[in-house]
C-alpha cells in the first residue's frame, strides 16, 4: 500500500477516535471513570498527533487532503466492487481493474476523495 495513504488512513483512524470522545457522552465518562483519562488532555493530544501527521504528508497530497477535509469527514474511502463508498458511484474500470492499484494515490473524480480498493 502507498506510504501516503497509509498515513491517510491513520488520520482518518484517529478524526473517528476523537469525534467519538467528543460527541458521544457515554464513552467519555467510561474513559474518565473505567480507565481514570482526562478526556480533554487526551483530545489535546489527538489534535497534536493529527496535525504531526498531516505536516508530514507530502505537499500536494497535504493540499488536496485540506481541500477535501474542508468539505467531507471522510476523506479517504473505500472502492469495492467498482464503487467509491464515499458517494456511491461506479469509478472507471481501468482504475478499478489494476492488479496494483494500492500502490499509487487514486482520487473518485465525482467526490474528490482518496480511495482504496477492497477486493
Amino acid at each position: 500500500m502507498h506510504a501516503q495513504l497509509e498515513k491517510l488512513l491513520e488520520i482518518q483512524d484517529l478524526k473517528t477516535q476523537r469525534r467519538e470522545l467528543r460527541d458521544t457522552p457515554s464513552e467519555r465518562e467510561m474513559q474518565e471513570e473505567v480507565f481514570g483519562m482526562e478526556v480533554d488532555e487526551v483530545l489535546t493530544q489527538l489534535d497534536r498527533k493529527i496535525e504531526e501527521m498531516v505536516a508530514s504528508l507530502e505537499p500536494g497530497v497535504r493540499n488536496r487532503y485540506e481541500r477535501v477535509a474542508g468539505k467531507r469527514t471522510r476523506v479517504v474511502a473505500p472502492v469495492i466492487g467498482g464503487v467509491c463508498y464515499g458517494c456511491f458511484v461506479t469509478v472507471p474500470t481501468a482504475l478499478s481493474s489494476d492488479a496494483a492499484r494500492n500502490d499509487e494515490l487514486s482520487f473518485c473524480d465525482s467526490c474528490g476523495r482518496f480511495l482504496y480498493h477492497v477486493d
